[in-house]
């Protein structure tokens, strides 16, 4: 099994932005985005958070944050009734990111 990130370092995040909007962004990957902030802007000849700098890159709209979480939060709940358990928030980010950026 592939590393998802292999060859796409940036994917890593994307994902990373979406879990933070549904408010699921653990501490150690919050800590790296923002140890990466310096080559971000390097790399993208821009300044501002990670968060900023993806927002940018991917040309996402304003409003698309409280959209993924409109989306989380309601098909959390179909996915509770159906499933009997909680979803996985990170794999609802990959599958989120993968259908509606592709594997960026």
């Amino acid at each position: 099994m592939s590393d998802r990130y292999t060859d796409k370092p940036f994917l890593r995040f994307v994902d990373a932005w979406v879990l933070k909007a549904i408010g699921h962004l653990d501490a150690a990957t919050e800590t790296y985005c923002e140890a990466m902030v310096p080559q971000l802007e390097q790399s993208f000849g821009v300044k501002g958070s990670w968060e900023q700098i993806v927002e940018q890159q991917m040309k996402f709209a304003p409003g698309l944050k409280a959209q993924i979480l409109k989306i989380w939060t309601d098909g959390r709940v179909r996915f509770e009734a159906g499933n009997g358990e909680a979803p996985d928030p990170v794999q609802f980010a990959m599958i989120f990111v993968d259908r509606n950026f592709g594997r960026t």
